[in-house]
């Protein structure tokens, strides 16, 4: 049964859009049909991580929200070479006018969690992966309540624990059905495993994995996936175990 994902972050800056895109390429690497939507249209950048720059956006989210195009027809088929399955991705426009539209008028919610069903029927999708603009709006809101799972990223760091509390109380409010965390941007010498324990037990959650940080995720500056041009290093191995979760995780 195909599923809807939503990947937020209560603060910015947490490497929400790198999970996202490394998860999608690591699930379409299991043979999986993902879709990529990118809803952070307030500062759209997901589309930067799979080699294309916003000047090379042709068609975006935005044209099915304000200009009458289909939404099968703003995707872009970002799958690697030699891959089993395949990868769609829904970017935003970066065009400034676009993205003061996007503050100044809103859009309309309900067209877009329509649009969502849409596309996971014309792309015969099995994972419909959400990346959300950080904190929560009345759009986030609505792309939780329709997802079949939420993943929260977050750093360990006090002010993303307060926020991350708060989406979770707010998930739970909404019958959000299936939650877990990922701990990003861990130093090396914290005690992962007593990390994820602690974590897990605040938030009554399930804690995904702890990813430390990696000077070569670093030095990639978001210039490409991680998992494709590292794909033996141990924090791909640490994606490969959060897509096992999130494929095996029910709807």
């Amino acid at each position: 049964m195909p599923k809807i994902v939503s990947i937020h972050s209560f603060r910015g800056g947490t490497g929400k859009s790198n999970t996202t895109a490394n998860l999608a390429v690591v699930l379409a690497q299991m043979g999986k049909r993902i879709g990529v939507i990118d809803t952070d249209i307030q500062s759209p950048g997901i589309h930067i991580l799979f080699g294309i720059a916003g000047d090379q956006v042709d068609t975006s989210l935005n044209d099915f929200l304000w200009h009458g195009r289909e939404i099968e027809d703003t995707t872009v088929d970002v799958t690697p070479p030699d891959n089993p399955g395949r990868v769609f991705l829904i970017p935003s426009s970066t065009k400034p006018g676009e993205i003061t539209r996007a503050l100044r008028e809103g859009y309309d919610a309900k067209r877009l969690t329509q649009g969502f069903r849409r596309l996971i029927d014309s792309l015969q999708l099995d994972v419909l992966m959400i990346d959300t603009h950080p904190g929560l709006n009345e759009e986030t809101l609505l792309s939780l309540i329709i997802s079949h799972q939420l993943i929260i990223v977050l750093r360990p760091d006090h002010q993303d624990y307060e926020g991350t509390g708060i989406a979770i109380k707010v998930a739970r409010g909404l019958n959000v059905p299936n939650m877990m965390l990922v701990v990003n941007k861990a130093p090396a010498d914290l005690d992962h495993g007593a990390l994820a324990g602690r974590l897990g037990e605040i938030y009554r959650c399930q804690v995904a994995g702890v990813l430390p940080h990696f000077d070569e995720m670093m030095r990639l500056g978001s210039e490409g996936v991680f998992v494709l041009r590292h794909p033996d290093h141990p924090l791909s191995r640490l994606f490969r175990g959060i897509a096992t979760r999130v494929e095996e995780s029910g709807t």
